[in-house]
């Protein structure tokens, strides 16, 4: 579970910086990049502490 959400928000993160980059896939707004890009980065953070602890 913790490697697929770390794959999950992996894929998230790189999407919101070629939506940046290019404007594709999403054509969204730049404000909304930056947000998937702290969420996925939170959530990048919380599996790895995740997966410290387990080891």
């Amino acid at each position: 579970m913790i490697i697929g959400s770390m794959a999950a928000s992996g894929l998230v993160a790189v999407l919101a910086l070629v939506d940046m980059i290019i404007g594709m896939p999403f054509r969204g707004s730049t404000v909304m990049d930056i947000m998937f890009l702290i969420s996925a980065g939170l959530v990048l953070f919380l599996c790895w502490d995740a997966w410290k602890d387990l080891r």
